[in-house]
């Protein structure tokens, strides 16, 4: 069977830059949307009351994005500029590891991979509540997209960290 992950990763390293020049109220009226749809049962059962009159930034440092998320009385809102109590910020490929539930999330945090300032408690309650939601709860073929996607950036990152190691090796039997 033909794994879409590997080519989607290909095809997405150019064009993921492309994404911070989209205007930031299309973004906010798709990804508001898209939360509102994929985390309905949870923002019903008030699991994400912990960021009602809180702002939490998302910034993906590598693609210069960012959003401020709250919770309202209508859900989850986006905000594109506003005083923030919480930051976490990291790679796109750092927070699709997160999504994907193939990296610990404690060890993207550990290693700063992944990046918290600011109300500290706050950030590791959203950490704790997002390693929680349930992975069975998005459509089947988006799961299995971001498991695809994030195995292909694991394999990517061994073979880079293989590469790496192996230059090495013969840098050091060409100064030895």
């Amino acid at each position: 069977m033909l794994s879409l992950g590997p080519v989607l990763l290909r095809l997405s390293e150019p064009l993921l830059p492309l994404s911070r020049h989209v205007p930031f109220l299309l973004q906010q009226w798709v990804l508001e949307s898209l939360l509102r749809r994929w985390l309905a049962r949870p923002l019903e059962e008030g699991e994400f009351d912990l960021l009602e009159g809180r702002r939490l930034r998302l910034e993906v440092s590598d693609l210069e994005l960012a959003w401020n998320l709250t919770r309202d009385r209508h859900g989850l809102r986006l905000t594109e500029r506003s005083p923030v109590d919480v930051l976490i910020k990291g790679n796109w490929r750092e927070f699709l590891l997160l999504a994907s539930r193939l990296e610990d999330p404690d060890t993207l945090f550990f290693r700063r991979r992944l990046v918290i300032e600011g109300d500290i408690d706050l950030g590791l309650a959203v950490k704790n509540l997002m390693d929680s939601l349930d992975p069975e709860e998005l459509p089947p073929r988006l799961w299995a997209l971001l498991q695809q996607m994030g195995k292909a950036v694991q394999q990517q990152a061994g073979t880079d960290a293989a590469c790496q190691s192996q230059e090495q090796e013969t840098g050091a039997l060409r100064n030895g």
